[in-house]
């Protein structure tokens, strides 16, 4: 197709259709004049897309076409059908394909953990490195336990901090380096205190404040640092699609990830908040810690296979996402 010959002979009707999406009145034979040019720019689009793919005239065609759209239905208003679909089918998706990226993340993070927890609990020198014997007495005593402060106050902070991380692990997940950086100190951090209070009797108690909350919020943390690698992948490795549209269609879903995680981190802070630092018996907050990591595996497990299965990916839908280039493969 002459895709300059296509452009003279239809151009002057994308002109008027753009004309007539801006006003803002419009008579009646100039709606109904809208709505046909409307349609025929939406065929030359489909046309153009098929048969000469120009990303510049894709580009105005398609801002032509969105603005006609909006012109005659009117702007898209949040809906409650809107937040319903975000969590019953794109945040699920946008998680089910991450799920083994977020296996593998979590058994590194683990390996890393307990290597360096072994580590201060058997090496006087990574023992000592943790502070003088006064300064390590006092923490396993009375601060490692006192942080846990059970209130409204406290569950806030932790949520709007580990909410914060995750965003900025997701963020510059393009980088590569960004996700590696956030997880690799988490691990050796939380493996050194486990291990030197363990070194000091206290790993019971250690194990007994860490896993109500941890067992989901350290999952947050592994969904976050699979996300973030998962976009530089997609860079690394876009496979059939363009790198630039791969970027755009994983960073789209996998963002989705990171606002869904301030829903994760906040049951994560309110069972830190409200019941690991609780007086309730120990055996029951391991329980409630894990009823909600397997509420959250059903609900990526269950809803996350059935939405994908339905075609989802967890990216905007194709009228918001912007147009695509057919790609081989």
């Amino acid at each position: 197709m002459d895709l300059d010959a296509y452009q003279l002979v239809h151009g002057p009707s994308w002109q008027r259709l753009d004309e007539l999406s801006r006003r803002r009145r419009r008579t009646g034979a100039e709606a109904d004049e809208l709505v046909r040019l409307y349609q025929s720019a939406a065929t030359d689009l489909s046309v153009i897309r098929s048969a000469a793919p120009d990303p510049e005239t894709l580009m105005r065609l398609s801002q032509s076409v969105a603005r006609a759209r909006a012109a005659i239905a009117g702007t898209h208003e949040p809906a409650w059908r809107d937040v319903t679909g975000f969590v019953v089918v794109t945040l699920p998706a946008a998680l089910y394909r991450i799920r083994w990226w977020t296996v593998g993340v979590m058994v590194v993070f683990l390996a890393l953990s307990v290597t360096a927890g072994w580590w201060v609990a058997t090496n006087p020198d990574a023992l000592a490195a943790m502070g003088t014997p006064s300064q390590q007495q006092e923490y396993v005593d009375k601060a490692f336990a006192s942080y846990y402060d059970p209130g409204i106050g406290f569950a806030a902070t932790v949520w709007t901090n580990n909410a914060f991380l995750a965003a900025l692990c997701v963020a510059f997940g393009i980088t590569g380096i960004g996700p590696v950086w956030f997880l690799a100190q988490n691990a050796i951090q939380v493996g050194a205190i486990g291990g030197m209070m363990a070194a000091h009797d206290r790993l019971g108690i250690f194990l007994q404040l860490i896993a109500p909350h941890g067992m989901l919020e350290l999952t947050a943390v592994f969904v976050a640092g699979a996300a973030g690698l998962r976009i530089f992948w997609a860079w690394l490795a876009p496979g059939p699609r363009p790198r630039g549209r791969a970027l755009a269609e994983e960073g789209r879903s996998l963002f989705t990830v990171a606002i869904g995680l301030v829903g994760v981190l906040a049951v994560s802070g309110l069972i830190e908040g409200f019941v690991t630092g609780s007086g309730l018996a120990w055996w029951l907050k391991i329980v409630t810690g894990a009823v909600a990591l397997a509420a959250f595996w059903t609900y990526t497990i269950v809803l996350g296979g059935r939405a994908v299965r339905a075609g989802h990916t967890g990216d905007l839908e194709e009228d918001r996402a912007g147009y695509v280039l057919a790609t081989v493969g």
